[in-house]
């Protein structure tokens, strides 16, 4: 079953009195079939229809995850400050202030807060909008709460701790530690997929690595062929590392994928 708010996926009285999600993508058959993360994440719902906000916490406290709301930009911002979210799931149209500039202030203040945004338009143009606002995924109304549950898994083990160590290429270098790039003795401040992406191109130096295998790296679920998100922070990541006239590294092999190494193809 898919959510839809207009639809058949809100979940009824019964339901709503007795804690349980009205939904197989959550429940099945009376066994649980949801995993819970390992620790108690926090995740920032922010949607002006309170009917999405109510079945969204409700669904996502059962799997595990503390849960607040909120119903527009100023809101979510207050609640970004006082609450400090590990994950913000955000949808584009809301009144007065909109999530794709709630978005800009939610990563211009916290550049590792995971963002999840939910729209209802599905063109390449509108993705590519919310993502140059700094989502780090997006997802389409209706959704499947399973769906809408493994990107957030996803994007949450993102954050998890790695062993620190300083990674380079030419004059490129990532601190694992910091998260943070240097060309040079340039300083390169990177949000969480930038990073990611990033250290997937350093793992692998002078090898041509695949869109399908690079989403599925950095995202952990392939798009189904379609790469606007990572064509987006490719674009996103070389506008960084280049910023000051440095050479390009991130080279594009058409029909192959992307490879990272000194000179021109």
């Amino acid at each position: 079953m898919t959510f839809d708010p207009t639809g058949e996926g809100r979940m009824d009285a019964a339901d709503e009195e007795s804690g349980r999600v009205a939904s197989d993508d959550v429940m099945g058959s009376g066994t649980a079939t949801v995993l819970a993360p390992a620790r108690s994440a926090r995740v920032l719902v922010v949607d002006d229809e309170e009917s999405v906000t109510n079945m969204l916490r409700r669904a996502l406290s059962f799997e595990g995850y503390a849960v607040t709301t909120a119903r527009d930009g100023p809101e979510a911002l207050r609640r970004a400050v006082e609450w400090v979210p590990d994950l913000v799931v955000l949808d584009v149209l809301m009144p007065g202030l909109d999530g794709l500039e709630t978005c800009r202030r939610l990563r211009a203040g916290d550049p590792r807060v995971a963002i999840l945004m939910l729209t209802a338009k599905d063109a390449v143009g509108d993705e590519i909008v919310g993502l140059d606002a700094g989502a780090d995924d997006y997802l389409v109304k209706p959704f499947s709460l399973d769906v809408l549950s493994a990107r957030i898994r996803a994007l949450l083990r993102r954050r998890e701790p790695i062993d620190v160590e300083v990674v380079r290429f030419a004059d490129l270098s990532l601190d694992t530690g910091t998260r943070t790039a240097h060309r040079g003795d340039r300083e390169i401040h990177l949000t969480t997929t930038e990073y990611d992406l990033l250290l997937q191109f350093l793992r692998h130096p002078r090898q041509v690595l695949e869109k399908e295998q690079l989403t599925e790296k950095v995202w952990g679920y392939d798009f189904g062929g379609n790469y606007n998100v990572l064509e987006v922070y490719v674009r996103h990541l070389r506008l960084k590392l280049e910023a000051a006239g440095e050479q390009r590294l991130i080279q594009t092999l058409r029909g192959a994928g992307y490879v990272l190494r000194e000179g021109m193809p």
